[in-house]
């Protein structure tokens, strides 16, 4: 399993293929449906986002409040196709890499494919078990969202499967077309 680092340069992202497994470590951000709506409506007003998304790594999560002790609660990937409608502009604006769970619509997958990003699959169903992988946790953009505000996350190791490659392989319409889900 390839262990990868935070930022993912292109030489990387290339090298990955649909189907792969890996562990991923560094500096991710989280962001959700209000989140992304509020930094597309930032973009077509021409202002500034309140951080660079150029070559981020956004994991498609609202974390829930931290226990005594520990960085952040639970923290598990929520429905990617629900940010499929703010995906395109984000990726052409310097996005490259999502990570969240099921699949992408037929706009982002040619998006991935031509700014050469990347979608990773997260474990869905286990967001005690990801929320082990976070080292420090804090907000950085729209806190007034509350559980959907941007978060930045310091994680370890976590464990990811590359859905769509760079070449826009989708691991869900080419390994799973003739399974049910």
């Amino acid at each position: 399993m390839k262990e990868l680092f935070t930022p993912l340069s292109d030489e990387t992202i290339t090298s990955l293929e649909a189907g792969e497994m890996l562990r991923l470590s560094g500096t991710i951000i989280t962001a959700r449906d209000a989140a992304h709506k509020k930094l597309v409506e930032l973009i077509e007003a021409g202002k500034s986002l309140p951080f660079d998304i150029r070559g981020q790594v956004v994991f498609y999560a609202g974390p829930a409040p931290a226990k005594p002790g520990r960085p952040i609660g639970s923290v598990g990937p929520t429905t990617a196709g629900r940010m499929d409608l703010y995906s395109p502009l984000l990726i052409s604006n310097g996005l490259k890499v999502m990570i969240g769970k099921g699949l992408r619509s037929d706009e982002v997958t040619k998006a991935i494919k031509k700014y050469r990003g990347i979608y990773f699959a997260a474990i869905g169903g286990a967001a005690a078990l990801t929320a082990r992988c976070v080292k420090s946790a804090k907000v950085i953009a729209f806190e007034e969202l509350g559980t959907e505000a941007v978060w930045e996350l310091e994680v370890e190791k976590l464990p990811l499967v590359t859905a769509i490659d760079c070449k826009g392989t989708d691991l869900y319409r080419s390994v799973f077309r003739h399974e049910r889900i």
